[in-house]
This record gives structure tokens, C-alpha cells and sequence, in this order.
């Protein structure tokens, strides 16, 4: 599925690139072991999309309300990846690259859309059990 590979090489783009940075500018400013950094829910928040678009795809034929409910799941997580990333851009700032920061939001604003357009796809091909 194009979205699985969408958010899965967004996903990647985060880890890779996005997180050590955020890492590396909060590492001056976090004092306490089990603080919970910027870093940690946006790269769990990016890996999980992958997982749940794999499952979801797994799950349709079996259960088909389960299927439709790990898409929804997996549109509430792209929404809250720009919410993650517009506020890691505030927070932040000049000191992260912008253009990136941009560029992966407006990704997961074009895979939530594809998402509902799968989501709709599967409502029209797979009637739900009654």
C-alpha cells in the first residue's frame, strides 16, 4: 500500500534526521531521567503509522470493523504528528531545519488524506457484518 510506504519512509526521515537533533538541543535543557522528550513522542508517534496500516491491511478480511478502526486510528496519529511537529517547530525554532519540519507536515497532511480515501474504499467494497 502506498501509505504503509509513505509513513513508513516518513517514519525513517524522523528517526533518522528529525530526533538526534531534538535530542541534541534538549539534552541542554532536560534535567530529569524520566522526563519524557519532544523526541520520544514524535519518533513513537511516527513508527506506530506503519504498524497499524500493516495490521489494518491484515485484519479486513477477518474483521472488517477492526480494519476500518485501525485506519481511523491511523488518521488520528497522522493529525497528531503535525500537532507533534508545528509545536516541536515552535518550540524550537531556528535551531531545527524548517523547511523539513514543513515539508513532513504537509506529508502527513496529504497520508491522512489518502488514508480516508483507502478508509472509504474498504467501507464500499467490504459491507460490514450486521
Amino acid at each position: 500500500l502506498d501509505v504503509y510506504q509513505q509513513t513508513l519512509a516518513l517514519s525513517v526521515i524522523i528517526i533518522k534526521d528529525l530526533s538526534p537533533k531534538i535530542r541534541e538541543i534538549e539534552g541542554k535543557w532536560l534535567k530529569r531521567d524520566d522526563q519524557r522528550s519532544v523526541a520520544d513522542n514524535i519518533g513513537t508517534g511516527a513508527t506506530s503509522l506503519p504498524m497499524w496500516i500493516a495490521e489494518a491491511h491484515s485484519v479486513r478480511f477477518d474483521d472488517h470493523a477492526v480494519g476500518l478502526g485501525l485506519l481511523e486510528k491511523v488518521m488520528s496519529g497522522c493529525n497528531k504528528m503535525v500537532v507533534y511537529l508545528e509545536q516541536t517547530k515552535g518550540i524550537y525554532g531556528a535551531k531545527l531545519d524548517g523547511d523539513l519540519v514543513d515539508d513532513l507536515i504537509k506529508r502527513y497532511h496529504d497520508v491522512r488524506g489518502k488514508v480516508f480515501r483507502l478508509s472509504k474504499s474498504w467501507q464500499k467494497w467490504y459491507e460490514p457484518k450486521k
